[in-house]
């Protein structure tokens, strides 16, 4: 059986998706890669599977363990796609979430609210080395709508814009608990757990 690694390196330094990914995998102590000062590498593949896979091998390599490497985005219809996987720095390099925000709601502008479908997609690449062949996928897809305003004040990113029907509220005025249920991230975690699972990781 392979060996259960105790700890993890997350390709990412962003607070927020560290909490949300401990939060579901607590067999696992999450570092961040800024705990290994592992260098951000240019998203240059043009997918989230592409752009998951070249984080998850770069922290590997700088970190010596095994990597999660999350790539999501937020996909609205209306924007022939956008932002897609320029999500984070769809008002330009280094965009604050209030910027990116800001130049959503303004490409938006005068589209009808039964015309501003949208989407979150997640997809999670867990790799037990830099150079393995076989890094475990997972994927994830939460659809809602774009609000004409921003409302709530969890969450991050896009969650103040985003629309979740079936409560009537924004993403950003769900607890973190329920945001985990329903959520993009939430439904790939799942999947890649039970992927570790099959593997006999966990």
């Amino acid at each position: 059986m392979t060996k259960t690694p105790s700890s993890l390196v997350l390709a990412s330094g962003n607070a927020g998706k560290i909490k949300e990914l401990q939060a579901l995998l607590p067999q696992f102590s999450l570092l961040p890669q800024t705990h290994f000062s592992v260098p951000e590498i240019a998203e240059t593949g043009g997918s989230f599977v592409e752009n998951a896979i070249l984080k998850a091998r770069n922290a590997a390599h700088y970190s010596q363990l095994p990597a999660i490497a999350d790539d999501s985005g937020l996909v609205v219809h209306a924007l022939n796609d956008a932002p897609g996987i320029y999500s984070a720095r769809y008002a330009g390099a280094n965009a604050s979430d209030t910027q990116n925000i800001t130049k959503l709601l303004a490409d938006l502008d005068g589209v009808s609210m039964p015309e501003r479908h949208a989407y979150f997609f997640c997809v999670l690449v867990f790799m037990r080395h830099e150079n393995d062949p076989c890094p475990l996928i997972a994927q994830g897809r939460w659809d809602g709508t774009i609000l004409e305003r921003p409302e709530g004040e969890f969450g991050f990113g896009y969650d103040p814009v985003f629309g979740v029907m079936s409560h009537h509220c924004s993403a950003a005025q769900l607890s973190f608990e329920v945001k985990n249920s329903l959520s993009h991230r939430g439904k790939a975690l799942a999947l890649l757990k039970h992927a570790l699972f099959e593997n006999r990781i966990v």
